[in-house]
């Protein structure tokens, strides 16, 4: 029997590289994970921590040596920062790691982008041809390394491919656990009137996503959206957590005008003072803005099926809640 394959994954210490390790090493690859001093990586024999960040290119080198495939999860995520902050290691540790990858004859490099380079779409659903439209420096930053990674499959000599997932979810991740709180708590309200569609998309889908780009023979030179079965209302889908929850669904809605006067307000305030502001426009975006997405392409050249809905996904994530106490009990 021929030894394992040996690939590497940047960013499996956070909710999406964690995953997609675990997944690999149960598959029976050796996986070698970046991770930065004192962060803690999946617990799995199959793993192997090559200690350092995106600006350590000696770290980089070490992790890629030998390596068949490289998946770029890591990312500066939506942390309040600069714009330079977000370029250094978004853009500036993808172009250090794509470098690396090709000293070290790398075969394959499945780069993590968003669908958030899209902004707000038009068209329910749209697709990979979407204009662009970043509306944040994360987003503009992933942009940036997403046209580097255009560039660079040109070139030849490693082959890229670019995924963009929907909004991700599951047992695990925290980023929406506030909604579910006050959802729970009845505290829960709309700003505007909930009709803008929100894609999501389970765990273990996007994880099978990135699975399939490994070796998928139509996939280089491609981009994906990685989304779930469908996209939904936002009223839809916070009424599918308050099901989850067993709550009734929120029914308070708020201007959107007036929430946006106010968050400007509470910006203006607190950042002079050195404030991390309580409301932030920004944030308000997720009651605005259109995501609906159709992973169509990505299930005719690579095979994708997403097979979580999101009654089931929101199950299984409150159940974590709760096994882990950041949900109390009915």
């Amino acid at each position: 029997m021929s030894d394992p394959r040996t690939v590497a994954v940047t960013g499996a210490t956070g909710f999406t590289g964690k995953a997609l390790a675990l997944r690999l090493a149960r598959d029976g690859l050796r996986v070698r994970a970046l991770a930065r001093p004192g962060s803690t990586l999946p617990d799995h024999p199959g793993i192997l921590r090559i200690e350092g960040d995106l600006q350590d290119e000696t770290a980089l080198a070490r992790l890629v040596e030998g390596c068949d495939t490289v998946f770029h999860i890591a990312a500066m995520y939506r942390k309040e920062g600069s714009p330079e902050e977000f370029v250094a290691v978004n853009f500036e540790g993808t172009r250090s790691l794509v470098a690396a990858c090709r000293a070290a004859g790398v075969r394959r490099f499945v780069d993590c982008s968003t669908i958030g380079v899209h902004g707000s779409v038009d068209d329910s659903p749209s697709d990979e041809t979407a204009p662009f439209s970043p509306r944040d420096p994360y987003q503009e930053s992933k942009l940036l390394s997403e046209a580097f990674c255009r560039e660079e499959m040109g070139r030849g000599g490693l082959e890229i491919v670019i995924i963009r997932p929907c909004g991700i979810y599951g047992p695990g991740d925290t980023r929406m656990l506030k909604m579910f709180r006050m959802v729970q708590r009845g505290t829960f309200f709309f700003v505007g009137d909930g009709s803008a569609n929100f894609h999501p998309v389970y765990i273990d889908d996007l994880v099978e996503g990135f699975v399939l780009a490994m070796d998928s023979e139509q996939a280089p030179g491609e981009t994906f959206i990685i989304g779930g079965p469908r996209f939904l209302p936002l009223r839809d889908y916070v009424g599918a957590a308050a099901r989850a929850i067993g709550r009734k669904p929120p029914a308070l809605h708020i201007p959107y005008k007036a929430m946006h006067q106010l968050a400007r307000l509470v910006e203006a305030i607190c950042m002079p003072l050195g404030v991390e502001p309580p409301l932030h426009r920004r944030r308000l975006t997720f009651f605005k803005h259109n995501r609906a997405f159709t992973s169509a392409k990505a299930e005719r050249l690579m095979g994708y099926r997403p097979q979580i809905d999101i009654d089931e996904g929101f199950r299984r994530t409150v159940a974590w809640y709760r096994e882990t106490g950041l949900l109390p009990p009915r």
